[in-house]
């Protein structure tokens, strides 16, 4: 029998607790790995604590064969971050990769939105992932060896209306892996993302109102998180080790690899530039190539396969 892919590799995985992390555990213990089930156990919007979700999936795990520990602590703080890594350390001796995937939402319009919804979702997100990165890198670059995923979200990549916190952060996250990979790819580390669509709580408050928002609820919910996980299992395999700095959008059976900023146009003046020739000269000759104020929907128009 061949090996399986991420055969005792101890891989972290927050937010594991329920939809799209609780498939990466399992996933990945399904591949050998042993994991560090990491979930406060708080709401969709960040409240409470329970210990419950996250030893739910160690269970199943361990029901099924497999080695996995459960951990409550939050990835928006830097010292509970540490505690997270050194729970792997602690139980499995060492560590190979992270799942960056904890997450919360407090949608909002931008022009409503308080500082407080701005702040826990971006402590989350981007100081969670970063904290969580930085508690695991030293261990990497030690050992000449790690992996990291980081989960993106066409709202970053794209846009969608509500959410300027969550884009924000989810955008950052994309600029964190590429600085990660640039910095720690001579140590053997790399650094992925990866924007999930799938039917998880955490989109679960799509209103359904209208018959065209129950159909587009209809096929987000064939999205299901499982679906999302065998990229972020071959991601954390040593199989993928020319795979770095990278985008995927996942949606249902399509894997995208997502394009990165590049120049698209470029106008010059040899004597330069005033405000009156920009208007005169430079935006106009940009204005064919400008991009339209797509949200995620309007590129992925399509039904998914």
């Amino acid at each position: 029998m061949s090996e399986k892919l991420v055969q005792d590799k101890v891989i972290i995985v927050t937010g594991a607790g329920g939809g799209i992390g609780r498939d990466f555990a399992l996933a990945l213990a399904k591949e050998g790995a042993k994991v560090v089930v990491n979930d406060i156990g708080a709401s969709v919007t960040g409240e409470g604590n329970d210990a419950g979700p996250a030893q739910k999936v160690v269970d199943e795990i361990k029901a099924a064969g497999g080695q996995a520990v459960a951990n409550t602590d939050s990835v928006a703080d830097a010292s509970a971050a540490a505690k997270i890594v050194q729970s792997a350390l602690d139980t499995f001796g060492r560590i190979d990769g992270v799942i960056n995937n904890a997450g919360i939402l407090r949608d909002r319009m931008f022009h409503k939105m308080s500082l407080d919804e701005w702040d826990a979702v971006l402590k989350v997100h981007l100081y969670g992932s970063y904290y969580m990165s930085r508690a695991a890198a030293n261990h990497f670059k030690e050992q000449e060896s790690g992996a990291f995923v980081h989960m993106t979200s066409t709202s970053g990549l794209i846009g969608n209306n509500g959410q300027a916190n969550y884009a924000a952060a989810k955008l950052g996250m994309m600029g964190l892996s590429k600085s990660i990979a640039l910095d720690m790819q001579r140590y053997n580390v790399r650094s992925n993302c990866i924007a999930p669509f799938a039917w998880s709580r955490m989109i679960g408050s799509i209103p359904t109102d209208t018959p065209e928002q129950q159909a587009r609820v209809a096929k987000i919910q064939q999205m299901t998180p499982a679906k999302i996980a065998p990229l972020a299992v071959a991601l954390m395999s040593d199989k993928a080790k020319d795979t770095n700095g990278q985008v995927f959008v996942v949606r249902n059976n399509e894997i995208f690899l997502m394009s990165q900023p590049r120049p698209v146009r470029s106008v010059q003046r040899s004597e330069g530039w005033t405000p009156e020739t920009v208007i005169e000269h430079a935006l106009p000759a940009f204005k064919g190539s400008y991009f339209g104020l797509d949200k995620s929907g309007d590129v992925f128009s399509w039904d998914p396969v």
